[in-house]
């Protein structure tokens, strides 16, 4: 198990190269620079607007800039932020655990969801619960997540229930550790839901069609021969079985939710890492981008990497398989 996951560490160093690469190339071919407004203006003078090109090694071939970038990300020195002037590596401790969080809590809510509607549709197949969480599944998979964005955003505000934006409130510093604790939960709700419910539809159907396959496979029959109680047979052999291929999804969901942060975060003005790479992305401050998105990606590969993980726990087959291999 350890050669294992020293393995899939080991491949996501050539990964991480490519992506970082990709994007200094997007980031350098892309119109003006962080200097442009400098530029534009009169009242900054072009020594200045020289020296600062010097500092930022703006004046280098592109290859250069992306050597000495690559150079100082080995010791985790991202840099220095043109917007905010400070390192980059301070922004992204900020940042960085709000979306982790943020994602880790819809994909929670979308599970507690998902699987006890599905559970519950594959066993009363074809009743008026099976066609009726199927009908608000769909609904809830048809609404764009700008728009439900926008909706909790617009009923935060009428109804005072919610704060509108923000992580935590003025007085965070203030408050006990509950009272903080309680805090950031009630932040939290509102990009939970919108960030979460998208995903039930899909984990849903998931769910319901693996039930439904384990249901008619022949060990029920012989379980249901033996006289073994139907609750037994539901809930700990097939539910065991039917969960497998939602955990290997796992990733890909993780992936998607860290991707739907990106829009949640800007509407909801939750400060994210999906928050702060379009406002760096619009000011064109490039060792943020390139910063963020590398973090992103190491986050998704782990998340990729857990859920393989799960999945070696909760099935014994894939531990014998690893054994024999």
């Amino acid at each position: 198990m350890f050669k294992y996951i020293f393995r899939r560490l080991f491949t996501i160093i050539p990964m991480l190269l490519g992506i970082s690469f990709l994007v200094f190339i997007l980031m350098y071919l892309a119109p003006g620079d962080v200097l442009s407004e400098a530029r534009a203006s009169r009242d900054i003078s072009k020594e200045y607007i020289i020296e600062m090109e010097k500092l930022y090694g703006l004046n280098e071939p592109w290859y250069v800039q992306y050597g000495l970038w690559l150079k100082n990300v080995v010791t985790l020195n991202f840099g220095e932020s043109w917007t905010y002037k400070m390192p980059v590596f301070d922004l992204l401790k900020q940042r960085v655990p709000a979306t982790l969080t943020l994602a880790i809590c819809a994909l929670t809510f979308a599970w507690a969801i998902a699987i006890p509607l599905g559970v519950l549709a594959a066993i009363k197949k074809d009743s008026i619960f099976d066609r009726l969480s199927a009908m608000l599944a769909y609904a809830a998979l048809s609404i764009p997540e700008f728009f439900l964005a926008l909706l909790a955003v617009f009923f935060a505000a009428r109804t005072g229930w919610f704060p509108i934006g923000g992580r935590t409130s003025i007085t965070y510093s203030f408050m006990s550790g509950w009272e903080q604790f309680f805090d950031l939960a009630h932040h939290l709700i509102l990009p939970t839901f919108v960030l979460g419910i998208g995903g039930v539809a899909g984990m849903m159907r998931i769910m319901r069609s693996n039930f439904l396959d384990h249901i008619r496979s022949e060990y029920v029959t012989t379980a249901r021969a033996k006289g073994v109680p139907e609750g037994r047979i539901m809930f700990k052999h097939v539910f065991r079985n039917a969960i497998n291929p939602l955990i290997t999804s796992l990733g890909f969901a993780f992936s998607g939710l860290l991707s739907g942060a990106l829009l949640v975060e800007n509407v909801m003005n939750y400060p994210g890492l999906g928050l702060l790479v379009y406002d760096s992305f619009m000011k064109q401050d490039q060792y943020v981008v390139m910063a963020a998105v590398l973090v992103g990606c190491v986050m998704l590969m782990l998340g990729n990497l857990f859920a393989d993980l799960l999945l070696a726990w909760v099935d014994p087959r894939i531990r014998v398989k690893a054994k024999e291999s």
